[in-house]
């Protein structure tokens, strides 16, 4: 059976509709954005940081601090040793590796199930991985999709989006400070 019509115009617009709800922002949309962000710049010696979880319908759950550690070596592997301190007194650390990749950095750690490839233009960093999380006493793994912005030389914005199964289940919005 064809779609003609009003139904095949409706059935247009909702495909559009569909499609452009899926298109989010690409990094070669920051490219000529500044200030520039060089994640083997930024993330060198001692950063603290401020955020708020929220679950799925962007009610802030739990707000954290958090130290991190920042450094690189000679071969331009770096390690970022994060202690996030949370407002219900739980206390999470996480170390990750980023190893250099074909102009990009492979990041890893030890609660990453699906390391993620850390990508760069711009004022902009965006990196896409499965970190295994709590939840309730289980774990689920949930994908994050994180956006980090530079504002000035000593200031950035994370944004990450957390999704289970193609569906949004939360997010975290931080700001990363250099100490």
């Amino acid at each position: 059976m064809a779609i003609t019509g009003l139904p095949r115009c409706l059935w247009l617009l909702l495909s559009t509709a569909l499609l452009v709800g899926c298109a989010g922002p690409a990094l070669e949309d920051y490219k000529d954005r500044e200030p520039v962000l060089t994640p083997q710049e930024f993330f060198t010696g001692e950063l603290y940081a401020r955020g708020v979880v929220k679950n799925f319908s962007g009610e802030v759950i739990r707000t954290f601090d958090a130290d991190i550690s920042a450094s690189w070596d000679s071969d331009g592997v770096g390690t970022l040793d994060e202690e996030f301190r949370f407002d219900d007194g739980e206390v999470q650390t996480r170390v990750w590796t980023l190893t250099p990749d074909n102009g990009a950095l492979h990041a890893d750690a030890g609660d990453v199930v699906e390391p993620g490839t850390m990508r760069w233009q711009g004022n902009a960093i965006n990196m896409n991985y499965v970190l295994r999380v709590a939840y309730g006493d289980d774990t689920i793994d949930v994908r994050m999709d994180d956006w980090m912005y530079l504002i000035t030389p000593d200031t950035l914005i994370n944004q990450t989006t957390m999704s289970k199964w193609g569906i949004e289940v939360g997010e975290i919005v931080l700001v990363i400070s250099r100490k």
